[in-house]
């Protein structure tokens, strides 16, 4: 897998027509000289569309700086990063705006929506500043408010409305734009656990019935049991990696309690 993903960086041979993410050796460093501290140590990663990937560890292991990196927020120290094709590791600053802009969805833990405008004009912002027109942009809007459940509240502000609710405006804003892929930083962080279950469950459906990729960073094992696919970090390298397959959500957060177990994060007794 290492050899066909380094051939796929340099251009020698295409992994696949469907991978919407591959990272190469990719290290991340922070301070200089004797203060260096590594917190990436060489990730080797592949995202295919449609994929729900959960990334968990225990903290300090590098699982925020690795979504940061992948999605663009902060840069690699090393190392390739490819989105649909795109080497995000060579743009320029202005590029790699546009680019976060025109082909990635972001959902963080503190919703980011902005108060003095309504949940409408929150998930509309995006491509306000982009080239969808007016009437795909109010079609898109419909169809993703219907599908979270909040087209009632499209004229309401976001003081006015439950964390719950937030959020999902919140993830509204990230698929709006129709991304390649949607980034989430411990969504449910803030959520109670009926509106956690209730995003993920919501998140899981988008995935399924829109084929919408996501890469959701979190601690939660039960969070991660919504998803598809779950790699686990230890000390800035990949330490091993669960795929769900065929199991029962119940089965597969047994599994992934294992597996936090031996790596020492939190863990919570039932689902």
């Amino acid at each position: 897998m290492i050899t066909k993903l380094r051939d796929a960086v340099k251009g020698k041979k295409s992994v696949s027509e469907d991978t919407v993410l591959q990272a190469f050796n990719v290290r991340k460093s922070y301070g200089s000289r004797a203060n260096v501290q590594q917190v990436l140590k060489g990730i080797d990663l592949r995202v295919e569309k449609g994929e729900f990937v959960g990334i968990m560890g225990a903290s300090g292991a590098g699982k925020t700086t690795l979504l940061n990196v992948l999605a663009t927020i902060d840069r690699a120290t090393e190392g390739s990063i490819l989105i649909s094709g795109s080497d995000i590791s060579k743009m320029k600053d202005a590029q790699l705006s546009a680019f976060r802009r025109d082909k990635l969805g972001f959902i963080f833990q503190d919703y980011n929506l902005l108060d003095t405008l309504t949940v409408k004009e929150n998930i509309l912002l995006p491509v306000s500043l982009g080239k969808m027109k007016k009437k795909v942009a109010e079609a898109e809007f419909r169809s993703i408010a219907d599908i979270l459940g909040i087209t009632e509240l499209a004229d309401k502000y976001p003081y006015e409305i439950s964390g719950g609710q937030k959020q999902r405006t919140s993830a509204a804003r990230a698929l709006i734009n129709q991304p390649s892929m949607v980034f989430a930083d411990e969504p449910t962080g803030a959520l109670d656990s009926k509106a956690a279950s209730s995003l993920l469950g919501t998140l899981a459906d988008v995935n399924g019935k829109r084929g919408v990729t996501i890469m959701m960073v979190t601690h939660d094992p039960l969070a991660s049991s919504y998803c598809s696919r779950v790699v686990f970090l230890k000390d800035g390298n990949i330490y091993s990696e669960l795929y769900k397959g065929d199991k029962t959500r119940q089965a597969f957060f047994q599994e992934i309690l294992k597996v936090q177990a031996v790596l020492g994060g939190d863990s919570i007794d039932a689902l």
